[in-house]
């Protein structure tokens, strides 16, 4: 699946955070620029690294207007245990049924340790307050990804 189209609005979607609370991406609209990011698993080592940098960047994001969630195939009882020990200060969202990640061209064909099967494709989307789509990143390492994205919206906004 393509990527939405910089330019674009980006798709709409509805999803329970880890309070089991609805989030909008029209919630935001007008109000703060949004940063999706979309990963795999909650408490694997990767995603444990990019949660953290994303969690220790906090005012960073704020200084910019940014608010920052994080999209996973992971039920939101999971998602309150991965806020919980890794003390995450942002909100966390549940896409079980990958819908949204399709929406967002996200889940495909992956290949691990010799085997390839359908998951979510690790990638970060800048979303302005108009509700369009301003940057894909798909290519970071999870270590700098925190950077890489406040560099981004630096040159962005």
């Amino acid at each position: 699946m393509a990527h939405p189209k910089i330019g674009n609005m980006a798709p709409a979607f509805s999803l329970q955070d880890q309070d089991g609370n609805k989030v909008s991406l029209k919630d935001f609209k007008g109000k703060k620029n949004v940063v999706l990011y979309f990963y795999p698993k909650a408490m694997t080592p990767g995603c444990i690294t990019q949660a953290c940098g994303i969690r220790d960047s906090k005012k960073a994001f704020a200084k910019l207007d940014t608010v920052v969630l994080g999209v996973s195939p992971d039920p939101v009882k999971k998602l309150q245990g991965f806020i919980e020990k890794k003390e995450l200060n942002f909100t966390l969202l549940s896409d079980e049924d990958h819908a949204i990640a399709d929406k967002y061209g996200c889940w495909g064909m992956k290949k691990f340790m010799g085997r390839e099967f359908m998951g979510l494709i690790r990638t970060t989307f800048i979303i302005g307050k108009d509700g369009r789509l301003l940057k894909v990143m798909d290519k970071f390492k999870t270590k700098t990804h925190h950077d890489d994205v406040l560099a981004e919206l630096g040159e962005l906004l």
